[in-house]
Protein backbone atom coordinates (compact mmCIF):
# COMPACT_ATOMS: atom_id res chain seq x y z
CA UNK A 1 0.00 0.00 0.00
CA UNK A 2 1.56 3.58 -0.97
CA UNK A 3 1.21 5.81 1.64
CA UNK A 4 2.10 9.45 1.04
CA UNK A 5 2.13 11.83 3.40
CA UNK A 6 1.86 15.85 2.87
CA UNK A 7 3.69 17.61 5.76
CA UNK A 8 3.95 21.51 5.88
CA UNK A 9 8.16 21.39 6.71
CA UNK A 10 10.85 19.01 8.07
CA UNK A 11 12.37 20.72 10.85
CA UNK A 12 12.91 19.32 14.13
CA UNK A 13 9.32 19.93 15.47
CA UNK A 14 7.35 17.50 17.60
CA UNK A 15 4.75 16.59 14.44
CA UNK A 16 7.93 16.11 12.50
CA UNK A 17 9.67 13.99 14.52
CA UNK A 18 6.93 11.99 15.37
CA UNK A 19 6.43 11.11 11.25
CA UNK A 20 10.32 10.21 11.27
CA UNK A 21 9.49 7.76 14.34
CA UNK A 22 6.40 6.64 12.35
CA UNK A 23 8.40 6.32 9.12
CA UNK A 24 11.48 4.35 11.32
CA UNK A 25 9.16 2.00 12.45
CA UNK A 26 6.26 1.45 9.76
CA UNK A 27 6.20 -2.16 8.23
CA UNK A 28 7.67 -1.44 4.73
CA UNK A 29 6.66 -5.28 3.69
CA UNK A 30 3.12 -4.01 3.90
CA UNK A 31 3.41 -0.53 3.47
CA UNK A 32 5.31 1.92 1.09
CA UNK A 33 5.88 5.33 1.80
CA UNK A 34 7.20 9.07 0.75
CA UNK A 35 7.18 12.45 2.08
CA UNK A 36 6.35 15.79 0.27
CA UNK A 37 7.14 18.61 1.96
CA UNK A 38 5.48 21.93 1.00
CA UNK A 39 8.74 23.93 2.52
CA UNK A 40 11.96 23.62 1.19
CA UNK A 41 14.18 20.51 2.78
CA UNK A 42 14.46 20.56 6.51
CA UNK A 43 16.58 18.98 8.51
CA UNK A 44 14.76 15.84 8.78
CA UNK A 45 14.80 15.30 5.20
CA UNK A 46 18.19 13.48 5.13
CA UNK A 47 17.27 11.63 7.85
CA UNK A 48 13.92 10.15 5.75
CA UNK A 49 16.32 9.57 3.26
CA UNK A 50 18.42 7.72 5.03
CA UNK A 51 15.70 5.11 5.33
CA UNK A 52 15.26 5.12 1.79
CA UNK A 53 12.08 6.83 1.82
CA UNK A 54 12.02 9.45 -0.78
CA UNK A 55 11.31 13.28 -0.31
CA UNK A 56 9.61 15.74 -2.00
CA UNK A 57 10.10 19.84 -1.88
CA UNK A 58 7.40 21.88 -3.09
CA UNK A 59 9.61 24.96 -2.06
CA UNK A 60 6.54 27.00 -0.42
CA UNK A 61 7.37 30.31 1.32
CA UNK A 62 7.69 30.01 5.31
CA UNK A 63 4.27 31.66 6.30
CA UNK A 64 2.17 31.53 3.48
CA UNK A 65 -0.35 29.78 2.11
CA UNK A 66 0.27 27.32 -0.56
CA UNK A 67 0.20 28.77 -3.73
CA UNK A 68 -1.85 27.79 -7.42
CA UNK A 69 1.66 26.56 -8.42
CA UNK A 70 2.39 24.55 -5.44
CA UNK A 71 -0.93 22.73 -5.60
CA UNK A 72 0.37 21.68 -9.24
CA UNK A 73 3.31 20.90 -8.36
CA UNK A 74 1.51 18.54 -5.38
CA UNK A 75 -1.10 17.22 -7.88
CA UNK A 76 1.89 16.05 -10.12
CA UNK A 77 4.14 14.34 -7.66
CA UNK A 78 0.75 12.48 -6.60
CA UNK A 79 0.37 11.43 -9.93
CA UNK A 80 3.76 10.03 -10.35
CA UNK A 81 3.70 8.39 -6.93
CA UNK A 82 -0.05 6.76 -7.33
CA UNK A 83 -0.80 6.74 -3.69
CA UNK A 84 -3.61 4.95 -2.17
CA UNK A 85 -3.67 7.05 0.86
CA UNK A 86 -2.75 10.53 1.27
CA UNK A 87 -1.67 11.58 4.92
CA UNK A 88 -1.70 15.23 5.82
CA UNK A 89 0.23 16.25 9.12
CA UNK A 90 -0.17 19.90 10.18
CA UNK A 91 -3.02 22.25 8.79
CA UNK A 92 -0.89 23.63 5.90
CA UNK A 93 -0.48 19.99 5.19
CA UNK A 94 -3.80 18.82 6.22
CA UNK A 95 -5.32 21.33 3.33
CA UNK A 96 -3.27 20.71 0.86
CA UNK A 97 -4.12 16.71 0.92
CA UNK A 98 -7.59 17.83 0.65
CA UNK A 99 -7.46 19.97 -1.95
CA UNK A 100 -5.00 17.81 -4.02
CA UNK A 101 -7.22 14.60 -3.69
CA UNK A 102 -10.14 16.41 -5.30
CA UNK A 103 -8.35 16.24 -8.80
CA UNK A 104 -8.44 12.32 -8.71
CA UNK A 105 -11.07 10.13 -9.64
CA UNK A 106 -11.87 8.11 -7.59
CA UNK A 107 -10.67 10.66 -5.07
CA UNK A 108 -8.09 9.13 -2.94
CA UNK A 109 -8.85 8.68 0.81
CA UNK A 110 -7.28 11.54 3.02
CA UNK A 111 -6.16 11.31 6.50
CA UNK A 112 -5.35 14.75 8.79
CA UNK A 113 -3.06 14.92 11.52
CA UNK A 114 -3.02 17.28 14.01
CA UNK A 115 -0.77 18.47 16.42
CA UNK A 116 -1.95 21.50 17.82
CA UNK A 117 -4.23 22.39 21.08
CA UNK A 118 -6.06 26.04 20.85
CA UNK A 119 -6.61 27.28 24.15
CA UNK A 120 -8.04 30.80 22.45
CA UNK A 121 -8.91 30.89 18.21
CA UNK A 122 -7.80 34.76 19.32
CA UNK A 123 -4.34 33.95 20.05
CA UNK A 124 -3.41 32.70 16.71
CA UNK A 125 -1.88 34.18 13.97
CA UNK A 126 -4.89 35.20 11.26
CA UNK A 127 -3.45 32.86 8.50
CA UNK A 128 -3.68 29.93 11.06
CA UNK A 129 -6.97 31.14 12.13
CA UNK A 130 -8.32 31.36 8.38
CA UNK A 131 -6.93 27.92 7.99
CA UNK A 132 -8.38 26.37 11.44
CA UNK A 133 -11.77 27.98 10.24
CA UNK A 134 -12.21 26.22 6.67
CA UNK A 135 -10.84 22.87 8.12
CA UNK A 136 -13.87 23.01 10.30
CA UNK A 137 -16.01 23.40 7.52
CA UNK A 138 -13.98 20.68 4.99
CA UNK A 139 -13.48 17.95 8.51
CA UNK A 140 -16.18 16.13 6.76
CA UNK A 141 -14.11 15.16 4.18
CA UNK A 142 -11.03 12.83 5.86
CA UNK A 143 -11.43 9.28 5.78
CA UNK A 144 -9.81 10.40 9.37
CA UNK A 145 -8.51 13.47 11.97
CA UNK A 146 -5.84 12.10 14.02
CA UNK A 147 -5.45 14.47 17.21
CA UNK A 148 -2.34 13.47 18.81
CA UNK A 149 -4.28 14.63 22.34
CA UNK A 150 -7.87 14.17 23.65
CA UNK A 151 -7.87 18.08 24.47
CA UNK A 152 -6.56 18.87 20.92
CA UNK A 153 -9.62 16.83 19.59
CA UNK A 154 -12.09 18.21 22.16
CA UNK A 155 -11.40 22.06 21.55
CA UNK A 156 -11.40 21.45 17.89
CA UNK A 157 -14.63 19.57 18.19
CA UNK A 158 -16.27 22.70 19.64
CA UNK A 159 -14.85 24.72 16.68
CA UNK A 160 -17.02 22.58 14.46
CA UNK A 161 -14.38 20.13 13.65
CA UNK A 162 -16.29 17.02 12.54
CA UNK A 163 -16.09 14.05 15.52
CA UNK A 164 -17.71 10.99 13.69
CA UNK A 165 -14.36 10.74 11.47
CA UNK A 166 -11.62 11.22 14.38
CA UNK A 167 -9.72 9.33 16.79
CA UNK A 168 -7.01 10.44 19.03
CA UNK A 169 -3.32 8.54 18.38
CA UNK A 170 -0.29 10.16 20.84
CA UNK A 171 2.94 10.52 20.37
CA UNK A 172 5.04 7.32 20.67
CA UNK A 173 8.76 7.00 22.41
CA UNK A 174 11.67 4.54 21.48
CA UNK A 175 12.44 3.33 24.82
CA UNK A 176 15.87 2.45 23.39
CA UNK A 177 17.09 5.41 22.34
CA UNK A 178 15.98 7.35 25.08
CA UNK A 179 16.26 5.65 28.28
CA UNK A 180 18.22 6.70 31.86
CA UNK A 181 22.25 7.08 31.43
CA UNK A 182 24.34 7.81 34.40
CA UNK A 183 27.29 8.03 31.66
CA UNK A 184 25.66 10.84 30.15
CA UNK A 185 24.89 12.79 33.32
CA UNK A 186 28.71 12.76 34.10
CA UNK A 187 29.85 12.96 30.12
CA UNK A 188 27.34 16.18 30.09
CA UNK A 189 28.41 18.16 32.87
CA UNK A 190 32.21 17.50 32.05
CA UNK A 191 31.55 18.69 28.29
CA UNK A 192 30.36 21.98 30.37
CA UNK A 193 32.75 22.46 32.87
CA UNK A 194 30.59 21.73 35.78
CA UNK A 195 30.75 19.95 39.17
CA UNK A 196 29.40 16.24 38.94
CA UNK A 197 26.77 17.72 41.57
CA UNK A 198 25.51 19.95 39.71
CA UNK A 199 21.99 20.47 39.09
CA UNK A 200 20.86 20.76 35.36
CA UNK A 201 16.97 21.77 34.55
CA UNK A 202 16.53 21.42 30.77
CA UNK A 203 14.11 23.14 28.20
CA UNK A 204 14.61 21.96 24.77
CA UNK A 205 12.96 23.05 21.71
CA UNK A 206 12.47 25.66 19.04
CA UNK A 207 12.80 29.63 19.79
CA UNK A 208 8.81 30.74 19.48
CA UNK A 209 6.84 32.47 21.42
CA UNK A 210 4.54 29.52 22.08
CA UNK A 211 7.67 27.68 24.29
CA UNK A 212 8.00 30.80 26.02
CA UNK A 213 11.55 30.62 26.92
CA UNK A 214 11.12 34.13 28.92
CA UNK A 215 8.51 32.49 31.39
CA UNK A 216 11.63 29.85 31.71
CA UNK A 217 14.08 31.94 32.19
CA UNK A 218 12.58 34.28 34.64
CA UNK A 219 11.78 31.05 37.10
CA UNK A 220 15.10 30.30 36.84
CA UNK A 221 16.28 33.74 38.33
CA UNK A 222 14.04 33.05 40.83
CA UNK A 223 15.24 29.54 41.65
CA UNK A 224 19.50 30.54 41.53
CA UNK A 225 18.18 32.87 44.52
CA UNK A 226 17.92 29.90 46.66
CA UNK A 227 19.84 27.21 45.04
CA UNK A 228 23.77 28.75 43.58
CA UNK A 229 24.63 24.76 41.70
CA UNK A 230 21.32 24.99 39.52
CA UNK A 231 22.49 25.39 35.90
CA UNK A 232 19.81 25.59 33.01
CA UNK A 233 20.39 23.63 29.68
CA UNK A 234 18.61 25.30 27.22
CA UNK A 235 18.65 23.46 22.84
CA UNK A 236 16.70 24.06 19.80
CA UNK A 237 16.71 25.80 16.61
CA UNK A 238 17.93 29.41 17.58
CA UNK A 239 18.32 28.85 20.79
CA UNK A 240 22.03 30.36 20.63
CA UNK A 241 24.39 32.96 21.74
CA UNK A 242 23.48 34.56 18.08
CA UNK A 243 19.52 35.12 19.39
CA UNK A 244 19.84 38.50 20.50
CA UNK A 245 16.51 39.17 22.32
CA UNK A 246 17.14 35.93 24.14
CA UNK A 247 20.75 36.70 24.71
CA UNK A 248 19.14 39.94 26.06
CA UNK A 249 16.45 38.92 28.63
CA UNK A 250 19.54 36.55 30.14
CA UNK A 251 21.75 39.58 30.73
CA UNK A 252 18.90 41.30 32.12
CA UNK A 253 17.83 38.59 34.38
CA UNK A 254 21.86 38.22 35.18
CA UNK A 255 21.86 34.54 34.39
CA UNK A 256 24.90 34.66 32.35
CA UNK A 257 26.59 31.99 33.96
CA UNK A 258 24.24 29.68 34.87
CA UNK A 259 22.24 29.48 31.31
CA UNK A 260 23.48 27.12 28.57
CA UNK A 261 22.65 27.97 25.03
CA UNK A 262 23.26 24.91 23.51
CA UNK A 263 21.53 25.66 20.02
CA UNK A 264 20.40 22.73 17.37
CA UNK A 265 22.02 19.22 19.09
CA UNK A 266 21.70 15.64 17.41
CA UNK A 267 22.44 14.47 20.96
CA UNK A 268 19.28 14.65 22.80
CA UNK A 269 18.68 11.65 23.94
CA UNK A 270 21.74 12.43 26.07
CA UNK A 271 21.22 15.38 26.86
CA UNK A 272 18.16 14.78 28.21
CA UNK A 273 19.79 11.73 30.19
CA UNK A 274 21.99 14.04 31.63
CA UNK A 275 18.76 16.16 33.32
CA UNK A 276 17.70 16.24 36.46
CA UNK A 277 14.70 17.98 35.95
CA UNK A 278 13.06 18.44 32.29
CA UNK A 279 10.49 21.08 31.57
CA UNK A 280 8.01 22.16 29.41
CA UNK A 281 6.88 26.35 29.76
CA UNK A 282 4.74 26.47 26.77
CA UNK A 283 2.20 29.03 27.02
CA UNK A 284 -0.25 27.92 24.48
CA UNK A 285 -0.35 25.83 21.28
CA UNK A 286 1.39 22.09 22.52
CA UNK A 287 -0.77 19.32 22.21
CA UNK A 288 1.48 16.56 23.26
CA UNK A 289 5.31 18.12 23.92
CA UNK A 290 7.42 15.25 22.31
CA UNK A 291 9.91 16.32 24.81
CA UNK A 292 8.02 15.55 27.79
CA UNK A 293 8.09 11.89 26.70
CA UNK A 294 11.85 11.91 25.30
CA UNK A 295 11.92 13.06 29.42
CA UNK A 296 10.12 10.71 30.90
CA UNK A 297 11.71 7.59 28.80
CA UNK A 298 15.25 8.81 29.73
CA UNK A 299 14.11 8.33 33.99
CA UNK A 300 13.72 12.12 34.58
CA UNK A 301 11.02 13.54 36.34
CA UNK A 302 8.97 16.41 34.70
CA UNK A 303 7.75 20.06 35.34
CA UNK A 304 4.79 21.06 32.70
CA UNK A 305 3.17 24.08 32.60
CA UNK A 306 -0.83 22.41 31.73
CA UNK A 307 -1.21 22.83 27.94
CA UNK A 308 -2.72 20.65 25.98
CA UNK A 309 -2.28 16.93 27.24
CA UNK A 310 0.61 17.77 29.15
CA UNK A 311 -1.06 17.10 32.90
CA UNK A 312 -2.54 13.35 32.00
CA UNK A 313 0.81 12.68 30.03
CA UNK A 314 2.93 13.59 33.27
CA UNK A 315 0.41 12.26 35.93
CA UNK A 316 1.53 11.83 39.10
CA UNK A 317 5.40 11.12 37.98
CA UNK A 318 6.04 15.13 37.95
CA UNK A 319 4.88 19.05 38.23
CA UNK A 320 2.39 20.87 36.80
CA UNK A 321 2.33 24.25 37.07
CA UNK A 322 -0.40 27.28 35.34
CA UNK A 323 1.48 28.70 32.16
CA UNK A 324 2.46 31.77 32.57
CA UNK A 325 3.36 32.21 35.85
CA UNK A 326 7.55 31.80 36.67
CA UNK A 327 6.54 31.60 39.99
CA UNK A 328 5.08 28.73 39.96
CA UNK A 329 7.29 26.85 37.85
CA UNK A 330 9.87 27.73 40.22
CA UNK A 331 8.36 26.75 43.10
CA UNK A 332 7.74 23.20 41.12
CA UNK A 333 11.55 23.02 40.44
CA UNK A 334 11.97 23.50 44.29
CA UNK A 335 9.99 21.08 45.16
CA UNK A 336 11.60 18.59 43.15
CA UNK A 337 14.76 19.47 44.37
CA UNK A 338 14.33 18.98 47.69
CA UNK A 339 12.81 15.63 47.15
CA UNK A 340 16.10 14.84 46.48
CA UNK A 341 18.78 12.60 44.45
CA UNK A 342 16.84 8.85 45.42
CA UNK A 343 12.85 11.09 45.36
CA UNK A 344 13.87 11.95 41.79
CA UNK A 345 15.34 9.08 40.77
CA UNK A 346 11.79 7.12 42.08
CA UNK A 347 9.77 9.55 40.18
CA UNK A 348 12.02 9.35 37.03
CA UNK A 349 11.36 5.18 36.80
CA UNK A 350 7.71 5.95 37.56
CA UNK A 351 7.90 8.12 34.77
CA UNK A 352 9.47 5.61 32.54
CA UNK A 353 7.10 3.55 33.35
CA UNK A 354 4.51 5.13 32.13
CA UNK A 355 5.65 6.08 28.83
CA UNK A 356 6.49 1.89 28.43
CA UNK A 357 2.86 1.11 29.32
CA UNK A 358 0.84 3.96 27.29
CA UNK A 359 2.93 5.76 24.82
CA UNK A 360 5.60 3.04 23.24
CA UNK A 361 6.54 3.77 19.98
CA UNK A 362 5.98 0.54 18.39
CA UNK A 363 1.89 0.34 19.60
CA UNK A 364 1.54 4.00 18.47
CA UNK A 365 2.49 2.91 14.56
CA UNK A 366 0.13 -0.30 15.23
CA UNK A 367 -2.39 2.16 16.03
CA UNK A 368 -1.57 4.13 12.49
CA UNK A 369 -0.90 1.28 10.39
CA UNK A 370 -4.42 -0.09 11.51
CA UNK A 371 -5.89 3.38 10.36
CA UNK A 372 -4.73 2.28 6.57
CA UNK A 373 -6.05 -0.94 6.10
Amino acid sequence: MRIVHVITGLSTGGAEIMLYNLLSRINRDRFSPSVVSLLEQGTLSDRILELDIPVYSLGMKPGGLPTPNIFWNLIRTLRQLQPNIIQGWMYHGNLAAYVASRFFTPKIPVIWGIHHSIAALDAEKQMTQAIIKLGAKISDSPKKIVFVSQTSRSQHEALGYCHQNSCVIPNGFDLVRFQPSSQAKINIRTALNLATDTLLIGLFCRYHPMKDHANFLQAAAILTKKYSNVHFLLAGTDVDAANQTLQQIIDNLALQSQVHLLGERSDIPDLMAALDIATSASAYGEAFPLVVGEAMACGVPCTVTDVGDSQSIVSNTGKVVPPKNPQALAQAWQELIEIGSAGRTALGQAARVRIQENFALDAVVDQYQALYV
